[in-house]
This record gives structure tokens, sequence and C-alpha cells, in this order.
């Protein structure tokens, strides 16, 4: 299923009062967004505490979700540090039948283009079937795409690099790759990014 243009959320993670991944009501509520007026909803984004969130719970969740009849508008965030772990997830979400991630690069660690798009081409080798928007938030992984990067990442990798999630604001004015997806990650970018040919928003606020 393709990535369509739109207004997405950066949907909630809900917990128990353990602290454990409520599952049930994440995927609910990731539903009512939609319902209410969203396109989609991002699942297991920095909003969606990804980092936080176990992998054995994100399976579980993925498991679920293949149930629901927004299947076709989720967006799965992986979350992790770890190549191999993205990868894992990725396949078990390819099972479940949602193929679109929105992947930032790792955090804390420091590294170049080159690591970045090392990393990408590795996820891609082995989940050729993926479709990625890329999300930049240098705030977060300490590092910020730059149009140079992301038109090579798009240039070797066309059926998979479909877009960008903007939200260190340092892309969605300039970068200018046909039929390309920019989703700033903020509603107060929406209309100017639109009128600039920008496919939406992936927002917090949205929830």
């Amino acid at each position: 299923m393709s990535i369509k243009k739109g207004i997405y959320s950066a949907s909630m993670s809900i917990l128990n009062d353990d602290l454990s991944l409520d599952v049930d009501s994440t995927i609910k509520h990731a539903e009512k967004v939609i319902d209410d007026g969203c396109h989609g909803a991002v699942l297991f984004g920095s909003t969606g505490m990804a980092q936080l969130i176990s992998s054995s719970e994100k399976k579980k969740l993925l498991d679920k979700i293949n149930k629901s009849r927004f299947k076709d508008n989720f967006l799965i965030g992986t979350g992790s540090n770890s190549l191999k772990e993205n990868i894992h997830l990725m396949k078990h979400s390819i099972a479940n039948g949602i193929d679109r991630f929105l992947i930032m690069p790792p955090a804390y660690y420091k590294y170049n283009d080159d690591g970045v798009y090392a990393f990408y081409s590795n996820i891609i080798q082995q989940v050729p079937k993926c479709k990625i928007i890329l999300y930049n938030f240098e705030k977060l992984s300490g590092y910020a795409f730059n149009v140079k990067i992301i038109e090579k990442l798009v240039n070797d990798f066309p059926n998979q690099i479909l877009g960008v999630k903007d939200s260190s604001y340092n892309l969605y004015e300039t970068l200018k790759i046909p039929n390309f997806l920019i989703f700033p990650g903020s509603e107060v970018k929406l209309l100017k990014g639109l009128k600039l040919g920008n496919s939406g928003i992936i927002s917090a606020i949205c929830n």
C-alpha cells in the first residue's frame, strides 16, 4: 500500500499502571484520530515513546493491528538504535500487512552522511519490500538530513525512500524531488508547506 498525502497524527502510546504497553487502548486511540478526520496515524514515533517500548510489546501491537479497519492508514516507527532490531520489527510488521515505516537514524551516537547512507541501505537490503519516510529530527538523533544525502538515497532506492518527516525544518522549504513526500512535523508549518508543494504534516498536536 502506498503512503498517501495528508494530515497524520504522531500517535501516542498508552501505558498500563505497571508501565507496560496498553495495546488495545493504543490502537483504539490511533483509530479514533482517523475517525475524527486525520488521514492516518504514525505509531511508535517520538510521541509514541518508541525508544521506551520493548520490541516484544511492539510485536504484540502489530499482531493485533492487522485486524484494524484502518490498517492501510497506519505508519510504523521502528524506534530502535539497533540495525538488526529495526529490521526484525519491520519484517514482523510486513508479515502483518503494514509495509510503511517512519525511521530515524540512531540517536546518541555521532556519524556523518556516509553512516546514514549505510544505515538505510542495510535496512533496505534486508527488507526490500519496505516503504520509508525518513525522520529528520536533529534534537533527538543528533543528525540533520541535508538535501544531498536525501537525493542520493532517493536516487539509489526510489522504490523504498518515499518521503521525509521534517521536524528540524531545514528541508521543507528547499527540498525539491518529484513525487517525494514532505511532511513538516508541526501544524504551524501546514499552510506554508502546502503552498510550497509539501504533502501534509505529521504532528503530535493531531492527537
